[in-house]
């Protein structure tokens, strides 16, 4: 299985950018978008049938703002829309498919960069996560993760650390959210594969930051411990350019 996790910062910006020629070049099975910032019924989603994709949606209720999405050439034996969390639900940050004995779960957390208030609800959405995942393991133990954390786990991650100490994605608890994270029973799928520093999944708009690849890692796709043998390789891919984020890649043998 061949999974990709894009945020595409706008499904319907991305398609004037060649998104929908890019999946045309066969880029995985299973295609997780976060931030779409759009309706089934307001994108051209036939594109993505005549390529072979089945699609589900789980938009945010504002239009316009953040909601997710999965494109897909295996069909699920089931889909789950939300976490069960009213506010999280409301915004589109979480959907769910099972696959057999596989659970993949896609999924938007949120930034905390308009403010105090939004960096309070992230604390308290990373809780509600971490607990839910935690229940969910105990009959669905074959987990994996995809998604825009919002979050850079360790200094190897950031372009610039220190200057970034007190930034919203790359704060002390934040980043001792992702310890527990994976203390719990994940595994950093690329870091798996991949030890080099330099390697981003997001870049400011601001002072040329993609062209000086000075960027980020913040998304990610990890699995549970029972799924580290299968794992296969895992890569960025920072060439494909229709977001201010670019897709990461993981490759599963089942």
């Amino acid at each position: 299985m061949r999974i990709i996790s894009y945020n595409v910062n706008g499904l319907r910006s991305a398609m004037t950018k060649g998104f929908t020629e890019w999946l045309q070049t066969d880029p995985a099975d299973v295609i997780c978008l976060q931030e779409i910032k759009a309706h089934q019924d307001n994108v051209d989603f036939k594109q993505f049938e005549a390529l072979g994709y089945e699609h589900y949606w789980y938009p945010a209720q504002k239009k316009g703002y953040s909601g997710v999405a999965v494109l897909t050439r295996i069909k699920p034996d089931q889909v789950v829309y939300g976490s069960g969390h009213a506010q999280s639900n409301e915004e589109g940050r979480f959907i769910r498919l099972d696959f057999g004995d596989l659970t993949l779960i896609n999924t938007y957390f949120p930034s905390g960069t308009s403010g105090d208030a939004r960096q309070t609800y992230k604390y308290q959405w990373l809780d509600e996560l971490f607990t839910h995942l935690g229940e969910l393991k105990q009959t669905r133990p074959n987990l994996i993760l995809c998604g825009d954390y919002n979050i850079c786990h360790k200094a190897i991650d950031i372009h610039d650390p220190v200057s970034n100490k007190n930034a919203t994605g790359f704060l002390p608890e934040e980043r001792a959210w992702m310890d527990r994270f994976f203390e719990s029973g994940f595994v950093d799928t690329f870091r798996h594969f991949n030890p080099d520093p330099h390697q981003y999944s997001w870049w400011s708009f601001r002072a040329n930051a993609r062209n000086n690849n000075k960027g980020w890692r913040i998304d990610y796709i990890n699995v549970t411990t029972p799924l580290k043998d299968k794992l296969k390789h895992a890569s960025i891919y920072q060439h494909v350019k229709h977001s201010d984020h670019c897709p990461v890649f993981l490759e599963l043998s089942l």
